[in-house]
């Protein structure tokens, strides 16, 4: 079993290669298509949009990956008659890579611009892990303007560093360890990030951890260019949400594994705590990569409360 220790060493880069990447299935959307904006300083963002007239869904994806994260969860709400909109994150998968802006003003900003020229209203903004941080700060920077719930899913919604204040928080350590990782043979480390640590491949889960899905948030993983895997890691790591929380004024459902490494329980239970309409839903004994070991569960539980 992955610990805190062994989560350490393996920042510290010493493991092996897996083998070649390959990307996940691609499921129909019917009315789908696929397209890039431009961001109000210029960048540009890839975009997924099942179409639609039903209720949207607009979701931001966990670092190092990109909008094919959710790809099984976007078919399924899109066959339920929700229109899903999935988009890459600046300097991740198919977005442009610009040489600044890995904040989370700047994707809080990201995200104010996919909403406004989707022309979504009285969305479900659900954030994946880092992507907790991002529908955090749209509360907090714009208000959750034409955003009628948000989900949290193993968010990195609090604060994620520990400190004399927040001992609940993971090592500065461990998050050095990780830029330095990442500097290196970046393909064999991250493939042993995402099989050990993000998916907990030892661990029981309703849907078995294969090397096909380590391989293919590998391939994910690869398309991010380094200096966005490298900068967001200390954006994620040392921006602290709690006191933004408050912002989040709408009902929000939280799911989170309790076997958690990434993002320990706790920091899903504070989260919660700190927003007023907020419910928690943790799936015992499960890991960070709810969205794919638990994945049916998870759109289970997203649909009924977006439906609700």
């Amino acid at each position: 079993m992955t610990t805190r220790r062994s989560f350490l060493h393996l920042s510290l880069g010493a493991l092996a290669a897996t083998s070649t990447a390959v990307t996940l299935p691609h499921v129909a959307q019917g009315q789908g298509r696929t397209f890039k904006l431009n961001t109000r300083d210029g960048v540009g963002l890839f975009v997924k949009d099942t179409g639609g007239s039903g209720r949207a869904v607009v979701m931001t994806h966990a670092w190092p990956l990109n909008a094919d994260i959710w790809d099984y969860q976007a078919a399924r709400l899109s066959s339920a008659g929700f229109r899903v909109v999935t988009y890459d994150r600046r300097g991740f998968g198919r977005s442009d890579q610009p040489a600044s802006g890995y904040d989370f003003d700047t994707f809080a900003d990201d995200l104010a611009d996919v909403i406004e020229q989707t022309g979504v209203r009285d969305a479900t903004l659900v954030g994946y892990s880092m992507g907790g941080g991002e529908v955090v700060r749209y509360f907090s920077r714009h208000n959750g303007g034409h955003v009628a719930k948000a989900g949290l899913v193993g968010a990195a919604a609090h604060y994620l560093l520990k400190t004399e204040n927040n001992p609940i928080g993971i090592d500065g350590a461990i998050f050095d360890g990780i830029k330095q990782g990442v500097q290196g043979d970046r393909k064999t480390y991250l493939a042993g990030l995402l099989s050990d640590v993000f998916l907990d491949a030892k661990r029981p889960a309703t849907n078995a951890v294969t090397q096909e899905m380590i391989d293919s948030t590998l391939a994910m993983a690869m398309q991010a260019s380094v200096a966005a895997t490298i900068v967001c890691v200390d954006t994620f790591a040392r921006t602290d949400f709690r006191r933004e929380l408050a912002a989040v004024k709408v009902p929000t459902l939280v799911l989170h594994g309790t076997a958690d490494i990434p993002v320990p329980s706790a920091i899903g239970k504070a989260t919660a705590e700190g927003i007023a309409q907020a419910r928690l839903i943790e799936y015992p004994d499960a890991s960070h990569g709810i969205v794919l070991t638990e994945r049916d569960r998870v759109t289970r539980d997203l649909q009924a409360f977006i439906a609700s």
